[in-house]
C-alpha cells in the first residue's frame, strides 16, 4: 500500500507540473487563425503569419525593427522559395543581456506549436572545452558510444512537423569552444551534420537555426554614451544608430570567430537596449504571465497605476534588461502576494466570488496591498 500511495502521489505531482507548464507555455493571446489565402504556391508550410506577428509584438517589447526583420524571413519560409539544400534560415541575435533574444525564439515556438519548449535548445556555455565537441558531433570511432551516434541534438524538434519548420537555438554562441563552433560550419552551409563515426546524419534543412550572443554589449553601451570620443562620432557620421550598432557587432564577431563562419550566417540582427519608457509595457507582459500561473487557483490579478510605476522604476537597470524587472516583480509583488494568499487571503472570498476572483494590488505607504475586488472597486477604498 505505501508503494501504491507513493506512485499515486508521484503521478499527481507530475500531472500538476505538466498542467502548470501548459499554462505557462501557452499562447499569450487568443485570436482565431486566419483563413488560408488563395494562392498558387505549393508550399510545405501552412503557419499563420498574422498570429505569429501578434504573439511576437505582445511578448517582445522595444524590438520592433528586429521583429520586422524576423517576419520578413518567415515570409520567405512560408512562401517556400529558399534553397532546399540549406537550412531555412541561419539567424544570429546579438545584443545586451535581458533584451529578448532567447525569448523571441521561445515566443516563436509558442506561436507555431502552442508550446514555448517545442524547440531544440543547445546551451553553448556547457560546451566551453574542446573535448565537449563530442556532445555535438558524437564520439569518434573507437570510443564508447560511437556506433550509436548519440548527441545532445533532438532530431524530432530539429525536423519540425509536416507543415511547420523545426526550431533550433544555439544559445550564447561565443561561450562555446572553437572546436564546437567550427563543427557548425557544415550545418550552416549544407544543412547536414554527420556524427564523427559516420553512423548517423542530422538534417537541419527543414529548420530555422537561431543563435544568440552577448558579443559587443560593452561596445554598444559605449556607443550610446554621449561622452564617447569625438573621433568615433566622426567615423559614424551620417549613419543611423542601428547601422552603427550593426558595425560594432560585426567587428566583435570577426574578432571572436573566423570570417568563413561569420560568412555562413544569413542574418545578423542587433537587439536594442530596453529603454525606460518601455518598462510599463514590460510590467504588463509580466503580469499577464503571472495571471497564467494564478489561473489554476481561480484567481486573476490586476495592479493599480502607482504599483505599476513603482515596479517599472525599481525594475529598470539598463545593464540587465527585463531580468532586472522580473527580480523586482518577484520581490515587491510575488512575495507579498504569496503571503496574502497563505495568511488567509483565500478565506476572504465571499459567496459572490465563487469561480474566478479578481485581486487588486496597489502600492500605499511603502507597501504592496491586496484585496478582493467587487463591482470593479478596490475593497479597502
Amino acid at each position: 500500500m505505501p508503494f501504491l500511495t507513493d506512485r499515486l502521489h508521484e503521478t499527481e505531482r507530475r500531472q500538476m507540473h505538466s498542467s502548470a507548464l501548459a499554462d505557462e507555455n501557452g499562447r499569450s493571446i487568443d485570436i482565431a487563425p486566419a483563413k488560408p489565402t488563395e494562392t498558387k504556391l505549393r508550399s510545405r508550410f501552412t503557419f499563420d503569419l498574422t498570429l505569429i506577428e501578434a504573439e511576437l509584438r505582445a511578448a517582445i517589447i522595444g524590438q520592433d525593427e528586429s521583429i520586422e526583420e524576423l517576419l520578413d524571413i518567415l515570409k520567405v519560409v512560408r512562401a517556400d522559395i529558399g534553397d532546399p539544400r540549406k537550412p531555412l534560415a541561419t539567424i544570429l541575435f546579438c545584443g545586451p543581456t535581458g533584451v529578448g533574444k532567447t525569448e523571441t525564439v521561445r515566443t516563436l515556438s509558442r506561436a507555431l506549436y502552442g508550446d514555448a519548449d517545442a524547440f531544440c535548445r543547445i546551451d553553448m556555455n556547457t560546451l566551453s572545452q574542446e573535448h565537449y565537441a563530442a556532445a555535438l558531433t558524437g564520439a569518434p570511432p573507437g570510443y564508447v558510444g560511437s556506433k550509436e551516434g548519440t548527441t545532445i541534438l533532438d532530431q524530432e524538434k530539429i525536423e519540425g512537423s509536416r507543415n511547420l519548420p523545426g526550431l533550433v537555438l544555439f544559445d550564447e554562441l561565443e561561450k562555446a569552444s572553437n572546436e564546437v563552433v567550427l563543427a557548425l560550419m557544415n550545418v550552416f552551409d549544407n544543412g547536414l551534420l554527420t556524427v564523427a563515426s559516420g553512423e548517423r546524419t542530422y538534417s537541419f534543412r527543414n529548420a530555422l537555426i537561431f543563435m544568440s550572443s552577448n558579443l559587443g554589449a560593452r561596445e554598444l553601451m559605449a556607443l550610446d554614451d554621449p561622452r564617447s570620443g569625438l573621433f568615433r562620432r566622426l567615423l559614424s557620421l551620417g549613419k543611423s544608430r542601428r547601422k552603427r550598432a550593426h558595425d560594432v557587432v560585426m567587428k566583435c564577431l570577426l574578432d571572436r570567430f573566423p570570417p568563413e563562419l561569420v560568412n555562413r550566417i544569413d542574418h545578423v540582427d542587433t537587439f536594442n537596449w530596453i529603454s525606460e519608457d518601455k518598462m510599463p509595457a514590460l510590467v504588463d507582459v509580466e503580469i499577464a504571465r503571472l495571471n497564467r500561473r494564478l489561473r489554476k487557483h481561480e484567481l486573476t490579478l490586476d495592479i493599480g497605476d502607482p504599483l505599476r510605476k513603482y515596479l517599472a522604476t525599481e525594475g529598470y537597470d539598463k545593464r540587465f534588461g527585463a531580468r532586472g524587472l522580473r527580480r523586482a516583480i518577484r520581490r515587491h509583488l510575488e512575495f507579498p502576494l504569496a503571503g496574502f494568499l497563505l495568511d488567509g487571503g483565500q478565506t476572504e472570498r465571499t459567496p459572490r466570488q465563487v469561480g474566478v476572483s479578481l485581486i487588486m494590488a496597489d502600492r500605499r505607504n511603502g507597501f504592496t496591498h491586496f484585496d478582493y475586488c467587487e463591482d470593479g472597486t478596490f475593497g479597502n477604498e
